[in-house]
């Protein structure tokens, strides 16, 4: 299959010709994403490149690190670690292939399609933190694990996945033991964007954006209790809990 280009005003896609309406479609939610990111952000990224993969063994194969953080994801959230970013750069699954990705459950499909604006989310959410930036340096990537619950729960809730992601969060509430508060690396990917929720519903958008764009020093912790007004973390833990519950029965 030859390799084509399709360009937007702030994306350039590299796919296989093949693939060319899908990749378009794909980026037209891209830019409809960013144009939403920069009501909200100080900041967005333009000139992006996406690369789509045919299949998940050709991702795996040129980012070795992407099935190493899939094993590290907890199982009903590991069929939508599905990508990577550099500094200006995606690497996501081709829109066929994330298609066949998706189970029979509803919401599986939606969240697999938003994945390269997921990523994107998370670029944004770097460009606006300056501890971090893409490209990861040693002291980025630490920061990245023990923040991975904000990292990864900005980029998927304002991307439009948690929303989506309810089933998900059903089977994990039921396959895998009490959550930690913050969740933890293994539950980052799946449920860092709850907090995130509960935050915008709570504080508004503003918030959740304010949260994500700086890490503070004295850690997760002391930057939660800012967040939500100053309360105490038993009482935000109790209410996330009780969010979990909603959105895993389908009622919020």
């Amino acid at each position: 299959m030859a390799w084509d280009e399709t360009i937007s005003a702030s994306f350039r896609a590299r796919h296989e010709t093949a693939d060319a309406d899908d990749a378009a479609r794909m980026l037209d939610s891209l830019e409809r994403t960013r144009v939403r990111l920069d009501v909200l952000f100080p900041r967005t990224v333009a000139d992006v490149t996406v690369v789509f993969h045919r299949s998940p063994l050709l991702l795996d194969l040129a980012h070795p690190l992407v099935p190493v953080e899939r094993l590290l994801t907890a199982p009903a959230a590991r069929r939508y670690v599905v990508g990577s970013v550099t500094a200006r750069t995606i690497h996501v699954l081709a829109p066929a292939a994330l298609s066949q990705r998706a189970s029979k459950v509803d919401g599986s499909r939606e969240m697999l399609q938003r994945a390269p604006d997921v990523l994107y989310a998370r670029l944004v959410v770097g460009a606006n933190n300056r501890r971090l930036p893409p490209p990861a340096t040693p002291s980025a990537v630490l920061h990245r694990l023990r923040w991975a619950w904000l990292v990864e729960g900005a980029a998927r809730f304002f991307a439009g996945q948690v929303e989506h992601a309810r089933p998900a969060i059903g089977r994990r509430l039921r396959e895998g033991g009490r959550p930690a508060f913050p969740p933890s690396l293994r539950d980052a990917a799946l449920l860092g964007g709850t907090l995130l929720d509960l935050l915008a519903r709570e504080e508004g958008p503003e918030a959740a954006m304010r949260l994500a764009c700086y890490l503070d020093p004295e850690g997760p912790e002391k930057a939660l209790r800012d967040a939500f007004g100053g309360r105490d973390l038993v009482h935000t833990e109790g209410a996330w809990r009780s969010h979990l519950a909603r959105l895993a029965s389908g009622y919020v």
